[in-house]
């Protein structure tokens, strides 16, 4: 955990700067397609997920190294040979995953978030799953255990793999010549984020693209069929916490509500977006039919708010910071109190940024928490060590924050839909 939150303290500005660049530069083009909430909800998915993953809140079926102790056929060493075997089975590994993961309605709910945003751009990259509690990837790197792969090879090489997969979120690379044949290029993931008729399920490729030639899923992406992003239920909300649970919630209530017993099992490994059909005429769910026709979701900010959702996110970004600067010495379980405090603070955020006028209730919540740990150790996890005034500046923050998210809530109306 303490490694990896190491990481991600020199990852996470970078990512975030190349962001803001490339709203910039669509701006500067004038086809800004990098909404401010759409991008401050991807960002806010980001953030909720590494969190969740530096607090190590999943769990895998079979670890690798129970896989490579057990299994192994050879034993082989930690050359570069080594990494590049590594590389090209983590890459399998993502493809199955990812093609099992739009296939089935169950594994679908983990990863129904990144795909929620309606723009396609770097943010988007961001978003990703705290519904995955069970990890399945090491199942599939089954060849590389065999060979004997060592897991401290896989540990290196899985954070590269990921990292790797940020540059082509993006409209502004057009096709890259050779490299189509390859690689996986923002054309080929444009197809892959985009629900037209044409595109959906297809590109499942993380890395080299010879996966979906392969398996029989590859599509280009066509001149004249412009993608279209986001999917065909749309979420309709910026918190990333309902959206990580919005479909999971939709089977709960189906299983429940269909008359057939057989359903009520079958549903969960039925094709994505199977629904039995007495619940579909009972309780229809909107869906896209029209993908060139259908207006995207958006809410009310004026300019006094959208600074105020700028300053929670550099807020929030410290608050995130400090804890995976200091992980081994908050230790446990102050670890897991401040990941409370992370999630509630992106729920109050979120649900300000959907125009929710009880947004104020969850700010509420986050500033109870705050005052109860900043009472109950007369500190903020350690902080007194490095600056001791600086938890009266926390424990002002909490206050002015709560009074003008109530003030934000008490003027709102309706969500504005565009």
């Amino acid at each position: 955990m303490e490694t990896y939150g190491k990481i991600l303290l020199i990852a996470m500005p970078v990512f975030l700067l190349l962001v803001l660049f490339e709203k910039w530069y669509a701006w500067r083009k004038g086809s800004d397609n990098v909404r401010t909430a759409d991008m401050v909800s991807s960002l806010l998915s980001g953030v909720t997920n590494v969190t969740k993953d530096v607090l190590g809140l999943s769990v895998a079926i079979y670890s690798y190294g129970w896989l490579v102790e057990h299994l192994a056929v050879y034993h082989i060493k930690a050359t570069w040979l080594t990494y590049v075997v590594a590389f090209l089975a983590l890459d399998f590994s993502g493809y199955m995953v990812h093609r099992i993961q739009h296939t089935y309605n169950f594994f679908w709910n983990g990863h129904l978030v990144h795909h929620s945003s309606e723009e396609f751009n770097l943010a988007c990259a961001l978003r990703q799953s705290i519904s995955g509690f069970v990890n399945l990837f090491a199942v599939f790197l089954l060849p590389a255990a065999l060979l004997g792969v060592p897991g401290n090879v896989i540990a290196v090489v899985a954070p590269l793999h990921l990292f790797a997969q940020f540059w082509y979120h993006t409209v502004h690379i057009g096709k890259m010549g050779w490299l189509e044949k390859i690689i996986v290029t923002p054309s080929h993931h444009r197809v892959h984020h985009a629900i037209n008729p044409e595109y959906i399920d297809k590109n499942y490729s993380q890395i080299f693209i010879f996966w979906d030639k392969l398996f029989g899923s590859f599509q280009e992406e066509l001149p004249n069929k412009p993608p279209v992003y986001g999917i065909t239920r749309p979420v309709q909300t910026w918190n990333p916490v309902k959206i990580n649970f919005q479909h999971v919630w939709l089977l709960i209530k189906d299983a429940w509500h269909t008359k057939s017993w057989k359903d009520k099992f079958r549903i969960w490994l039925m094709p994505t977006g199977w629904r039995p059909a007495d619940v579909t005429e009972k309780y229809p769910v909107y869906k896209i039919d029209d993908v060139y026709g259908f207006d995207k979701y958006e809410t009310r900010l004026l300019p006094f708010m959208k600074t105020w959702i700028w300053m929670q996110l550099a807020i929030l970004l410290l608050f995130i910071s400090y804890l995976f600067g200091n992980i081994a010495a908050i230790g446990s379980p102050g670890i897991f109190i401040y990941g409370l405090f992370i999630f509630l603070y992106v729920y109050a955020f979120a649900e300000l940024m959907d125009n929710n006028v009880n947004a104020w209730i969850w700010e509420f919540l986050k500033m109870t928490l705050g005052y109860s740990i900043l009472i109950f150790t007369k500190d903020w996890f350690g902080m007194n060590q490095i600056a001791p005034y600086t938890i009266y500046i926390v424990a002002a923050y909490f206050l002015v924050s709560f009074l003008i998210t109530y003030n934000f809530c008490t003027g709102f109306r309706k969500p504005v839909i565009h």
